[in-house]
């Protein structure tokens, strides 16, 4: 651990600690693995120089096809390469093309502090990618029955989350839902219902056991300048001019 993060809150790392070792599981890793799929559809249509990724867990590094460099940062786990608190992010502002918090809001102590810390890191044009887990799924329901790390899991709704955007500066551009089988540690009964995938994922329909969110963020000077008060000027009144009659006009 990293002289930076041996400071940091214990109830932050053992969070990060717990949620690691959930997502490592068989339950975990079938909403991950899911996860990874939609991830990497929406990422094939962004490009860039740096993609900066955030999340709870361990060794599921995000690979896209049009970024040159992506970066994982986060708390002290396997496959992170800069370790920093969700607070506290040692990268410049408006340093990535495109920024992928990935579980990040859903194990937090402070989402509002994580969500400013990612967006400030957005360029603007780029893109901010939320993955959650959806409150109304099958997935929301078995977060309060378990006994590990997912009970503590936030579970935020995406409609919350596009307000927090929208106060950030971002426009809402997509809103996915996936993982439509629920949370089933039997991979038996995982490929019987490998048809609600196929399903679910064509129909769109909003009880996936995750969100994903692509947000862009706004072009700055957009709104025109308030232009200064002028004098008001005078009104322009026409000048007398002297009658000629046709008899002068004439003589003339």
């Amino acid at each position: 651990m990293s002289e930076s993060c041996s400071k940091s809150d214990e109830r932050w790392l053992s969070l990060m600690n717990e949620a690691s070792a959930w997502f490592d599981g068989p339950i975990g890793r079938q909403l991950l693995e899911q996860e990874q799929r939609v991830i990497s559809q929406e990422l094939s249509r962004c490009f860039g120089s740096y993609l900066v990724h955030y999340g709870p867990f361990a060794n599921t590094p995000v690979e896209p096809q049009k970024i040159k460099r992506s970066v994982r940062l986060g708390p002290p786990l396997s496959g992170v390469e800069i370790i920093c608190e969700e607070q506290s992010w040692p990268i410049g502002e408006h340093a990535a093309d495109v920024v992928v918090v990935q579980h990040g809001l859903d194990f937090s102590l402070s989402p509002h502090a994580l969500l400013r810390e990612a967006a400030r890191s957005v360029r603007p044009g780029g893109h901010l990618v939320i993955v959650g887990v959806n409150p109304w799924s099958p997935w929301g329901v078995s977060r309060l029955l378990s006994r590990k790390a997912f009970r503590q899991a936030r579970c935020i709704r995406p409609s919350r989350i596009g307000d927090w955007l929208n106060l950030l500066g971002f426009a809402l551009e997509k809103r996915r839902y996936g993982c439509y089988c629920p949370p089933l540690s039997s991979a038996q009964w995982r490929t019987r219902l490998s048809g609600l995938e196929v399903a679910g994922d064509r129909l769109q329909i909003p009880t996936g056991g995750f969100y994903l969110l692509v947000a862009r963020k706004l072009m700055v000077g957009l709104r025109p300048l308030r232009q200064s008060r002028r004098e008001r000027m005078g009104q322009l009144l026409p000048m007398p001019v002297a009658k000629v009659s046709r008899r002068d006009a004439e003589q003339q």
